[in-house]
């Protein structure tokens, strides 16, 4: 499942670089927010070098940056159960 490409607003970027800068780690930040970790990667590094932007087109309003948290989660989630599903099938096979 392949999520929309967004724009972010540059007030957001400056939020969680400074998250990143405070000590949280950006695989931390990214899995909350349900990003790729080579994108916060790349706001850091342009924040470091004076050339962070804002969105180029449209805003993101905040239900839509919860809806892409959520669909990541759902997608997180569906990826644990298929784990699950596997190690008890595995285990199960094992007891017989």
């Amino acid at each position: 499942m392949k999520l929309s490409k967004q724009a972010y607003t540059l007030e957001f970027k400056e939020q969680e670089v400074k998250r990143v800068k405070g000590g949280q780690s950006v695989s931390k930040v990214c899995q909350e927010l349900g990003l790729s970790d080579q994108t916060v990667r790349n706001w850091v590094k342009a924040a470091a070098e004076g050339r962070l932007n804002g969105a180029g087109g449209r805003v993101v309003t905040p239900e839509e940056m919860a809806l892409s948290r959520l669909r990541a989660e759902n997608l997180r989630l569906k990826r644990e159960n298929e784990i699950l599903k596997k190690a008890t099938a595995y285990f199960a096979r094992d007891v017989l």
